[in-house]
Formats: C-alpha cells, structure tokens, sequence
C-alpha cells in the first residue's frame, strides 16, 4: 500500500492536472482550500469528482470518467461548448492536504473525450493510453489519400503552404480577409484546410475551412466566439485528396496513400449492358 493511506486518519484530495491543446494548464483540487503542488496551483473545485476509476490488467483498465461542476474560473460552459477541451491531457491524483505532493499517487491519466453537460454541471470520458490497442492494425483501402498534407506520411512541405491573415469581417461562417496582395488566397487552395485564431476571444480554437476565394474563406462552422476586425488567424492549405490533386498541384504521386485503380464492391453488381 502506498505511504499514507494505511494511516489511522487520512486527510485525502483527489487533483486534476488539465492542460488544453493550446498549452493553458489548470490544477484542481477536491479539498475547500487551494493546494500548491510542482508549482502549479490547484484551485479548490469541491464540485470536482472522479465518477468512475477502474483500475485492473484489462484493456480497459485506464479508462475512466471525471464529474465537475462549471466555473468561470476553471471549466466555464462557453469554453466547453466551443471544444476548448477536446482532447486535453488529463491527470487524476490523490495527495493529503496537510502535506501536498508528499503524497503524489497517479489514479488515471489520458485525455478528455466526449463531453456532455446537465445544467450547470459536465461530465467527461476520460480516453487512456490502452485505447491505442483499439485502432485498426492495417489501414483499409480507399480511393481517395489516407494520408493529412503534410504529415509523415505524405511528406509535401508544409513551408509556404501557411499563412497569418488578419479577419477584415465575420458574416456567419464567411471570413473577409484584408491586407494581402493580389492572387495569395488563390481559390480553392484552402479548401479542406484549417484555420487556427491567434487572437481575440477565439484564441487557440481551429476550424475546419469548406472553401477560400482571394477575398477570405468560408468555415464549416461560424467561429464561437464574436470577431473583431484585426483578429489574426493561421490559414493551413488543404487537399482533396484525390489523385489528380497530388500529382498536379504536389507532385506527389510517389507518396499518394490510396488505392484510385482498385476495383471497388461496385463491381460485384455490375452485369451485362450495365
């Protein structure tokens, strides 16, 4: 057992260590008062609490749900709803307060996965490492490119093909752009690419991009958060991925991660004068 809890009294805190895709890190604790552990401090979130915590040598044994109520301080809902904390790593510990971080137990670690809120209180899967173990071990066939622009396995250079812009107007999910030289937003180049804010109230959030002309880009989704002229934003080019695209526009054939010329179920159907 470890040191501490086979004491006659135990004065126990669960923490939460949260640290969001854009690097803001949170600590929370369940104790009344705040705990100042490894130099982050855990402010006391009592509405806090660990759901469920299996522990085991299953596959499943990381998984987990946390249970907490909403803060404008920590967790608020407007953040919440607009995906600040998808995919935020997430650690569960348990210390005594009288003593913090003499006790530093891991209880669950991984990130946070689908989220659903009740009132003024959330809950939240939590995804351990063993999910890995649940991915396919041979990706399937497909016509069109498995692969992302730009990742390791399709391997275009990404230099040039990202660019800071500053938003002119917002109209629904239609973003101006101003200040750029004639033909740098060439149409559809930004197609099935992303944008990320890098400033204002939507700092850090990245949307999916449907289209651009050389006048902005159409989301698929109106930012969250409201605009202001000025607000900047990271345009990451993006790809079709069909086989045309990747020769034409990348050159890349010899990187090209689907399969365009392998008979699909269609021809299982097929007969003659089809």
């Amino acid at each position: 057992m470890s040191g501490g809890l086979d004491e006659p009294l135990c004065t126990l805190a669960f923490c939460w260590r949260i640290e969001r895709r854009d690097g803001v890190t949170i600590g929370l604790t369940s104790h009344d008062r705040d705990l100042a552990i490894g130099g982050l401090i855990y402010r006391a979130a009592p509405g806090m609490t660990p759901a469920a915590v299996r522990s085991g040598i299953g596959l499943d044994g990381e998984d987990s749900d946390v249970a907490g109520a909403l803060s404008s301080d920590a967790i608020s809902e407007a953040d919440l709803m607009a995906g600040r904390w998808d995919a935020a790593a997430l650690e569960l510990r348990l210390t005594q307060w009288e003593a913090p971080g003499a006790l530093w137990l891991l209880l669950a670690r991984g990130e946070i996965g689908a989220v659903s809120r009740k009132g003024a209180s959330f809950s939240a899967e939590l995804i351990g490492a063993a999910a890995v173990l649940g991915e396919p071990v041979a990706p399937s066939t497909s016509p069109d490119c498995r692969a992302r622009l730009g990742d390791r396995a399709c391997r275009v250079d990404m230099a040039g093909r990202r660019r800071v812009v500053a938003a002119a107007s917002v109209e629904g999910a239609t973003v101006a752009v101003s200040g750029l030289a004639a033909g740098i937003l060439a149409a559809g180049i930004y197609a099935f690419g992303t944008l990320r804010w890098m400033s204002g109230a939507n700092a850090g959030l990245v949307q999916a991009v449907v289209d651009n002309d050389a006048g902005g880009v159409t989301l698929a989704d109106p930012p969250a958060f409201a605009v202001e002229a000025g607000t900047l934003a990271l345009l990451v080019e993006g790809c079709d991925r069909q086989l045309a695209t990747c020769a034409a526009r990348f050159g890349n054939v010899a990187n090209f991660r689907g399969e365009p010329y392998l008979p699909g179920m269609d021809l299982l159907t097929r007969y003659p004068g089809a």
